[in-house]
């Protein structure tokens, strides 16, 4: 595995796998979230700088029978063109004559946007001839799509192996696995994980996995009343698994035995509907009358959890408290996300990672105040899971 800070790019083309995933106005075709965009830059300027050429690939939506215009790579050239500061050539395709003739005569110092890899049915399967073909377009090859990294497609992973000497991992990348190293692998002490979300289901694995490894285990989001039924708590209307009620008491055991503090809610927001403008007031969590439902934390749990959070050294926050989505309760997210900046400013180590925790962050304008906000949902948790990513693992082979 080649290293990018010390890798000679002098003449070569740089094949970029990026994540350019970004959302687009429906109107105007023009982007409206750059974070992925300018995340990718480092990588791609560090090239430039040091005499290289860029071609870029990625995936755009979930095309369904070929090529849409909608998700045309084109749609996002000039705003790409914008970040970098520097023009940005396009070619139709990924793959063939066309792409072929527009990266060879790439020179030192341009950049290439391949077309969207997923108009072809090869890249989501992982076709080796069709990696092949990508190939082609580089002398080098940079992943620095965390996002995707969780995916064994062709240009994510199974390309690596036409580069066996020259492979690397973008600055992404190598900042994503650094930084949910850190959490994992840090002695420092303690380490807090805020874990939230809509259902325990889908967050069993990376609990099972954290509660190894943490001091503090916060529980938030829907998932908290599932919990307090556990517990023998009254939730009202609250969003609960019943399925998953005696897991939730084998993790409250686990806990225990561990000596990890396991902290859920103490007292919540309540409505009588799902709608922002619903009556609503605040009870205890294990007290939520019939017809009600829990859809934030309270007065006391966003205290506790202040005081749990400014005493950590290591926070890991992946996923919301309650329904930020609606401004009447998205206190509670608020209040942990102020505290997280609060712990960071006093040298606490803080990871925000998971859709729901990084659009929260960014909603409220705190992104630049904690230590790293991961640009991969699904594939920090399941990096987080202990699980082998393909296109982490291509690389490193």
């Amino acid at each position: 595995m080649a290293d990018i800070h010390t890798y000679d790019f002098s003449g070569k083309r740089a094949l970029i796998r990026v994540d350019f995933n970004v959302p687009l106005d429906k109107e105007t075709m023009e982007v409206t979230d750059d974070t992925r965009i300018r995340a990718a830059a480092p990588t791609i300027l560090h090239v430039l700088k040091n005499g290289g050429s860029v071609v870029l690939m990625s995936h755009l939506g979930r095309p369904k029978n070929g090529p849409e215009d909608t998700f045309s790579l084109r749609h996002i050239v000039d705003h790409t063109a914008k970040v970098l500061g520097c023009e940005v050539l396009f070619a139709t395709d990924c793959i063939g004559e066309t792409a072929l003739a527009a990266s060879s005569a790439l020179k030192t110092g341009q950049v290439l946007m391949l077309e969207n890899v997923r108009f072809h049915a090869e890249e989501t399967a992982g076709d080796v001839e069709f990696a092949k073909e990508l190939a082609k377009n580089g002398d080098v090859y940079i992943n620095d799509a965390f996002g995707t990294a969780h995916r064994a497609h062709a240009s994510t992973t199974v390309i690596a192996q036409f580069f066996p000497n020259d492979k690397l991992f973008g600055f992404l990348i190598e900042a994503e696995i650094k930084s949910v190293d850190r959490v994992l692998n840090s002695t420092d002490k303690p380490l807090t994980a805020i874990v939230g979300g809509a259902k325990v289901s889908s967050k069993i694995t990376i609990i099972e996995r954290l509660i190894e490894k943490v001091d503090n285990l916060i529980v938030g989001g829907g998932m908290a009343y599932t919990f307090v039924k556990a517990k023998g708590g009254k939730v009202g209307a609250s969003l609960v698994e019943d399925d998953y009620l005696d897991m939730a008491r084998k993790i409250i055991k686990i806990a225990e035995d561990r000596g990890v503090n396991l902290y859920i809610p103490t007292d919540t927001i309540i409505a009588d509907a799902f709608d922002n403008n619903a009556n609503r007031k605040e009870v205890a969590i294990d007290q939520i009358p019939d017809g009600w439902m829990g859809l934030d934390t309270g007065t006391q749990t966003s205290s506790d959890c202040r005081e749990i959070i400014l005493a950590s050294k290591l926070i890991l926050w992946n996923g919301p408290m309650g329904v930020f989505e609606m401004e009447n309760f998205q206190k509670g997210t608020a209040d942990v996300a102020n505290a997280i900046v609060d712990a960071t400013a006093n040298g606490a180590f803080s990871l925000i990672g998971g859709g729901d925790s990084v659009a929260a962050i960014n909603k409220f304008g705190l992104a630049d105040k904690v230590s790293y906000v991961s640009t991969g949902g699904g594939a920090m948790l399941e990096y987080l899971e202990g699980i082998e990513l393909p296109g982490i693992k291509a690389i490193r082979e």
